[in-house]
């Protein structure tokens, strides 16, 4: 009774003082919801991560070149170059571990395609490859049907679309056998991808794959370098491929003992593990921001704490000459500031996850409740108030009642 006693108190303390108590409010929520957004999101970022990458299984790897030249030991530099296409294809060749090997190059990140009269967005990737890059990648096809062996031989102009290109271009109209155009030819069209979604922005949604030596002929570049994705039968062999696929490639490179590799061999789920550590510098920023956020927001609770007390003076020293006691006094006035703390991380809550489930929906993700993120805002909210009512309570305890009753 004396809990809900000192709520009913407190609620009307904030009616009367309305503004001062709403903005302290606002305060208060807008760091819980920069806590709690900004988590939420990396929440959704990480199970989309994970999600895009388990398609491709554990046990699949693929070897690329390296772009940035890190040291740490005493062996000799190896310059870091493109994978060639013989190189590639010398490795396919050489590679007799028991894996299905695919060779790709990526041509561009930023292309367009054109068909009915309709073109898409300068944001399309366009992909080379083999008629084995759908299995290492983690692709299914929706409609359609694969490249075979012989398209992918004389480099024939085929092409399999992803499904926002088919749906831009043609809607809901049939597009197997259709003609696309890509840069300078036309391109007909065996199949469509699955949709998958995006990560980071990057999405097979938006690709169209044709086949490597049409990729070659038709969009040279210098210096290109090609990927090679190997998946294995078995994931239990999986160390073992790599061993062998390091050494294989290693030939192909006329390295030395003592040489560096320049060149990347990466798992599907390493990649993952990577992106996903690299979240937690924001996790890191977002708390940072939180913390000064809330500073700012518990110097303005206790502002209004002692304000209050200040106000109510006259107040206090009725309530203590009525028989009120310190322990009372004290408990009224660090509920008042519990209940301004409370009020304004629920809305910070809420506001938290309505943002972080928008950056959800548009990287393609689920709507994410995020529990603990939840019982962290309420517990900060408490901690909040408490150092906040604790010293405006305690003056207000301390007050003479004689004095108190004989304030203006």
């Amino acid at each position: 009774m004396m809990w809900l006693e000192n709520i009913k108190v407190a609620l009307g303390a904030i009616a009367a003082n309305r503004v001062r108590a709403v903005i302290t409010m606002f305060i208060i929520g807008l760091g819980i919801m920069a806590l709690v957004s900004i988590l939420t999101s990396i929440d959704a970022l990480k199970a989309n991560i994970n999600d895009s990458f388990s398609s491709m299984g554990a046990n699949t790897f693929n070897i690329r070149n390296r772009s940035v030249e890190v040291h740490f030991s005493n062996r000799r530099k190896s310059p870091n170059k493109p994978i060639s296409y013989q190189e590639a294809r010398a490795f396919e060749t050489r590679y007799n571990f028991p894996a299905r090997v695919s060779l790709s190059q990526m041509v561009s990140f930023a292309g367009t395609v054109k068909g009915m009269r309709k073109i898409t967005n300068p944001n399309v990737q366009i992909i080379g490859s083999d008629n084995n890059y759908m299995f290492t990648s983690g692709y299914n096809l929706t409609q359609g049907r694969n490249f075979t062996q012989t398209e992918v031989d004389k480099g024939s102009n085929v092409a399999i679309v992803g499904w926002d290109v088919k749906t831009k271009l043609f809607g809901d109209r049939p597009i197997i056998d259709s003609l696309v155009t890509i840069g300078p030819g036309k391109y007909r069209v065996v199949g469509v991808l699955e949709k998958k979604g995006s990560t980071f922005g990057m999405s097979s949604d938006r690709s169209v794959v044709i086949t490597l030596n049409n990729a070659r002929t038709y969009f040279p570049k210098p210096n290109q370098s090609h990927a090679i994705n190997i998946m294995v039968g078995d994931p239990r062999y999986l160390s073992a491929a790599i061993g062998e696929a390091t050494g294989v490639f290693r030939t192909i490179r006329r390295l030395n003992l003592s040489d560096e590799e320049n060149f990347e061999i990466n798992k599907s789920d390493s990649i993952a593990s990577s992106l996903i550590s690299n979240l937690a510098f924001i996790g890191i920023a977002a708390t940072i921001i939180a913390i000064i956020t809330l500073i700012g927001a518990a110097i303005g609770l206790m502002n209004i704490m002692l304000v209050s007390v200040t106000e109510r003076t006259r107040e206090i020293g009725i309530r203590k000459s009525l028989g009120a006691t310190e322990a009372t006094i004290r408990m009224q006035f660090l509920t008042e500031a519990l209940v301004i703390g409370q009020m304004g991380g629920l809305l910070g809550i809420v506001l938290g996850i309505a943002m972080g489930n928008v950056v959800s929906l548009i990287i393609g993700g689920n709507f994410i409740i995020p529990w603990a993120w939840i019982g962290a805002g309420v517990l900060i909210c408490v901690g909040v108030s408490l150092v906040s009512g604790i010293y405006p309570a305690a003056k207000a305890a301390r007050l003479d009642p004689i004095d108190a009753l004989r304030y203006e």
